[in-house]
Formats: C-alpha cells, sequence, structure tokens
C-alpha cells in the first residue's frame, strides 16, 4: 500500500511528464525564423520544430562565423492575425471573433476613406479609425 508521501510523488511525476508532453508537441508544431541580432535582419523562415531551428541557428552560425549570442531564433506569429481582412468586409479582433465591417455614410478626411467600424456579439460599436 502508498503511503500519502509515495503518492504525492507520483502525482508530481506524472504531471511532469504531462507538461514536457505538453511542451514537445507544441515545440515540434511551431514555425521559428532565425535572425541576426546585431542588425535584426532574418536569416531563415519557416523551420518546423524547435530541435530544427535550434540545428539550422547552429549551421547558419558557423557558415557565417558569426558568435553564439549574434544568432538567435523566435516563433513565428500566427498567420490570422487581427484587424480589417485584405477586401475590407470583415474584421477580427484581438480574440478572434470575427464581425462585419460597417461602413459609414460620412467621408474622414483625415484618413481618406469612410469611417468605419464593427459591433460586437453583445452588440456594442467599436471604431476601426
Amino acid at each position: 500500500m502508498q503511503t500519502q508521501h509515495q503518492h504525492h510523488i507520483w502525482n508530481t511525476l506524472q504531471r511532469v511528464i504531462r507538461e514536457n508532453r505538453v511542451k514537445t508537441v507544441i515545440s515540434e508544431k511551431t514555425s521559428f525564423y532565425i535572425y541576426h541580432t546585431d542588425t535584426n535582419a532574418v536569416l531563415a523562415r519557416g523551420i518546423q520544430g524547435f530541435e530544427a531551428a535550434k540545428a539550422k541557428a547552429n549551421e547558419l552560425r558557423k557558415s557565417k562565423g558569426l558568435k553564439w549570442d549574434q544568432v538567435k531564433f523566435k516563433a513565428e506569429r500566427k498567420s490570422s492575425q487581427f484587424g480589417v481582412s485584405a477586401d475590407g468586409r470583415t474584421f477580427t479582433n484581438a480574440y478572434g471573433q470575427q464581425g462585419r465591417v460597417e461602413y459609414a455614410p460620412r467621408y474622414n478626411p483625415s484618413k481618406g476613406r469612410r469611417f468605419r467600424g464593427y459591433t460586437d456579439a453583445q452588440g456594442n460599436y467599436h471604431d476601426l479609425d
């Protein structure tokens, strides 16, 4: 029969294993880009997985004769960002919720287009200009 201390250790081990498994899956599905820290120049994009990005960064560092702290990599942002779509018909807010963009009949001279905004699910109106 397990003591309470052994049970606590077992639960802790299971939690750590579970967390590491999730991190591994996420990091291998993530797309990374590699950049030069002195100039912020992007050296490579679209590298899938943490280990692949680490290996590619090391390869680029050696081929360009750079120091360890001059080459770094970061996860790329999601391609679906918030804002007005390219066709100007829909808007995606920071929470990923989409809505139809409404254009006012009045012209906004400072922006060079009509006033625009959207109404969220709760019925609140938000200006986009």
